[in-house]
């Protein structure tokens, strides 16, 4: 199994409830998919570079987890369809 590391930016404009529910549903995919989720990390509100469906802020979290190279495919196309889920990006750390 390697190590990633998965940066999430969830919309900013929804409540507390549904924005843990968000991240909820990335870990428990991650998961599904054979993954060991380590210490999630939450930045919190930040400024958005530019602007993603007329929103200029998001709460951004960074989740380590250890994978299979498979999972990843499947965990990243899933995410594209979730509701909240504004952008995402998933990072295999060096062995190092």
């Amino acid at each position: 199994m390697s190590k990633y590391e998965l940066a999430v930016v969830v919309n900013a404009q929804i409540d507390d409830e549904a924005r843990t529910a968000a991240v909820e549903n990335v870990k428990s995919l991650i998961t599904r998919f054979g993954g060991q989720i380590g210490e999630i990390t939450e930045w919190g509100k930040k400024k958005l570079a530019y602007e993603i469906q007329k929103m200029n802020e998001g709460y951004y979290f960074f989740i380590p987890f250890e994978a299979e190279g498979s999972a990843i495919a499947e965990i990243e196309s899933r995410m594209r369809i979730m509701d909240n889920v504004i952008r995402y990006l998933c990072v295999k750390q060096d062995e190092a």
